[in-house]
C-alpha cells in the first residue's frame, strides 16, 4: 500500500495491538464472540450428547459435574481451576492402583481441556482467554502394567472359578481377556449378535469406535452362548429385580455378560473381581493388577512367539505407517490371529488352517477350560 498516511495509521495500530499485549487473531475471536457465555450446568450436557459414547466421555462426565453449575465458561480463573483439582485429588477414593492422585489429576485436566476445546470452537471462549491452555499439564508417569510370569497367571485362574458371588462370571470374564487380549471396554459393549459361532469370532468394540473381529476358542464362544441362554434368553421373569428388590424388564439389546439377575455387568464387577482375588493372591493385591495386566500377558507372549505384525492385529492397533509404507502390505490376517490363539490355547480353530500351527504349545499360557453356567 503506497499510501503515506494510511501506512502511517496501520504502524501506529500495530503499536498499541503490541503494548497492549495481544495480536491480530486475539482481535478477531474477540469480534467473532457475541453470544452469551452459558454455564457450565448449560454447557456440560451439550458437550456430552455431542461426544461419542464412549468410555472416555463417562469417564470426563464424572468430572465435569465438579464444576460450578451455576458459573459461566469464563468466569473461573486458572487458580480457581488449580484448587478444584487439588480438592478432588485429596478426596478421591484410593484403589489398589492408586499412585498419589496422579490419574485423578491426569483425567480431570483433560476433562477440562476437551470441555473448552468445544467452548472455543462454539466462539463462546477466545482461544486467547482459554484459560485451561495455561494449565500446567500433567506429566504422565511410566506405566507399572506388565505381563504376568506363567504361574502367577495360573493361580489368577485358579482362583477365579471359585468362591465369591459369580465364580462362573468370574471365570468366563478371565478367559474372554486372556483369549481375545480385550479392553474392558470391548466386552461390556459385547452383544449376542456380535457372536459369529460358524467362525468362532466375536465383533470387539473399542476406543477409538474400533471394531474388529477377534477369534476365539470353540470352548469360549460355548460358554458365551450358554451365558446368554441361561441369563438372558431363560431368565425367570420374577428374577429380574435390582439388588433393592425393584423389578426391571431386561433389555436384550444390552450386554451379553449379565448378573444372575439379568442385569448387564458394568466396570464394578472388576473391581469386585479382583479385590477377591487379591485376597487369595497376594501379588494381585501388592501390584495393584487389573484386567489391563492380561493384555499386555497375551500380547506379549504372541509377540514373542508371532512376530510384531501378529501382535499388533491381535491388539487391534490401528494401522499407520510407524516403519514405512511397507506395513500396509505386511499386517497380519485374521488366519494369522487365530493361528496364535490355536498355538497359545493349543485348541484348533477354524480359521488356522496353515501348517504348523502348533509349533510353540510347550509356551502357551496355562489355563484350564471353563464353561459358564446359572
Amino acid at each position: 500500500m503506497n499510501n503515506p498516511a494510511v501506512n502511517s495509521d496501520i504502524a501506529t495500530a500495530m503499536l498499541l495491538i503490541e503494548r497492549l499485549g495481544v495480536n491480530v487473531a486475539d482481535l478477531h475471536d474477540a469480534t467473532a464472540i457475541q453470544r452469551v457465555v452459558p454455564t457450565f450446568g448449560e454447557y456440560v450436557p451439550v458437550v456430552f450428547n455431542a461426544m461419542p459414547d464412549t468410555a472416555t466421555r463417562d469417564t470426563y462426565m464424572s468430572y465435569w459435574k465438579k464444576l460450578w453449575p451455576d458459573k459461566r465458561l469464563d468466569e473461573p480463573s486458572v487458580t480457581d481451576f488449580k484448587a478444584l483439582i487439588e480438592s478432588t485429588r485429596q478426596q478421591r477414593r484410593i484403589t489398589r492402583s492408586d499412585r498419589g492422585g496422579r490419574y485423578t489429576v491426569e483425567h480431570f485436566y483433560h476433562a477440562l481441556r476437551c470441555l473448552y476445546r468445544f467452548a472455543v470452537d462454539d466462539r463462546y471462549i477466545a482461544k486467547s482467554n482459554d484459560p485451561t491452555a495455561r494449565l500446567d499439564r500433567p506429566r504422565a508417569l511410566p506405566s507399572n502394567r506388565r505381563a504376568l510370569p506363567n504361574e502367577l497367571l495360573a493361580q489368577i485362574n485358579g482362583v477365579a472359578p471359585h468362591g465369591g458371588t459369580d465364580p462362573h462370571l468370574d471365570a468366563l470374564l478371565l478367559r474372554l481377556h486372556v483369549e481375545t487380549a480385550c479392553r474392558v471396554g470391548g466386552a461390556l459393549a459385547l452383544r449376542i449378535h456380535d457372536l459369529d459361532p460358524a467362525q468362532s469370532l466375536i465383533l470387539l468394540r473399542e476406543k477409538g469406535q474400533t471394531e474388529r473381529w477377534q477369534p476365539v476358542t470353540p470352548t469360549l464362544m460355548a460358554a458365551l452362548q450358554d451365558h446368554h441362554t441361561v441369563r438372558i434368553q431363560n431368565i425367570d421373569p420374577d428374577r429380574c429385580k435390582t439388588r433393592n428388590g425393584r423389578p426391571f424388564k431386561p433389555d436384550f439389546a444390552q450386554g451379553l455378560l449379565r448378573y444372575r439377575n439379568g442385569m448387564p455387568i458394568s466396570k464394578r464387577r472388576y473391581d469386585v473381581l479382583w479385590e477377591r482375588i487379591g485376597r487369595e493372591v497376594p501379588a494381585v493385591a501388592t501390584h495393584g493388577i487389573t484386567t489391563h495386566w492380561l493384555r499386555h500377558t497375551t500380547l506379549r507372549w504372541v509377540e514373542r512367539n508371532f512376530g510384531h505384525s501378529v501382535a499388533k492385529a491381535y491388539a487391534g492397533h490401528a494401522l499407520q505407517n510407524t516403519h514405512g509404507a511397507t506395513t500396509i502390505y505386511t499386517r497380519a490376517g485374521i488366519e494369522e490371529v487365530a493361528a496364535a490363539l490355536a498355538a497359545m490355547t493349543g485348541e484348533p480353530h477354524p480359521l488356522a488352517t496353515g501348517p504348523g500351527l502348533l509349533w510353540h504349545q510347550a509356551d502357551q499360557i496355562p489355563f484350564d477350560p471353563m464353561r459358564t453356567s446359572a
